[in-house]
């Protein structure tokens, strides 16, 4: 039986130090923020670093998995089941090429578009019915170079516009934890014609 006092907040990346403070392991990176900020720390555990801890009552468990983004529902499948959590209560973050840099949106649940890690967490879970927070990089690259934008990184200036947003990204894991999905969404998103023209890609 599920503990609904008990949420699971994955950040997907590449977990091979080669790929630290790439475009694709912005999610790795707002997970972590949250660690440091609330004084979790990780160790290594099966398919992921995990991290755990408790925010107003609540029980937090943290993965970074280390099955490689494609293989990202792996990590989540095993660990949603191991500490019978509701996958309602899973906030996966993701960076999002159909979003602007440093846009953000949070979604009840959707498809994964041409984000793999996503895609794979569905197939392996066998629907979309969670939470996720996409992280907006921009799609600033030529036809064909997808790939390579992702796996690049972010330049100074960019790097000074993610920053805050990457902070504010923690204080939503802690929204989500402590005042729910619809609220967090409430306070966090914010429409624009992008984020809305993004949603009809998926």
């Amino acid at each position: 039986m599920e503990d609904n006092n008990k949420f699971l907040i994955v950040g997907l990346g590449n977990s091979e130090n080669k790929y630290a403070g790439t475009r694709h392991n912005i999610g790795f990176e707002v997970v972590v923020k949250f660690a440091q900020t609330h004084k979790l720390s990780f160790s290594i555990d099966r398919h992921a670093y995990v991290a755990k801890g408790k925010l107003k009552g609540k029980q937090v468990v943290l993965i970074l998995p280390t099955t490689y983004m494609n293989l990202s529902g792996k990590a989540v499948r095993y660990w949603l089941e191991r500490e019978k959590i509701d996958a309602k209560n899973m906030l996966v973050i993701s960076d999002d090429i159909d979003l602007p840099l440093g846009e953000i949106k949070i979604k009840p649940k959707g498809g994964g578009g041409s984000h793999n890690g996503l895609n794979n967490i569905i197939e392996l879970l066998e629907h979309q019915n969670f939470p996720r927070l996409r992280f907006g990089i921009g799609k600033d690259f030529p036809r064909g170079f997808q790939s390579e934008y992702v796996l690049g990184r972010f330049s100074s200036n960019e790097q000074k516009i993610i920053e805050p947003i990457i902070e504010k990204c923690a204080t939503i894991i802690a929204s989500f934890v402590t005042i729910g999905l619809q609220k967090t969404m409430n306070q966090f998103n914010t429409a624009t014609t992008e984020t809305q023209d993004s949603d009809k890609n998926e």
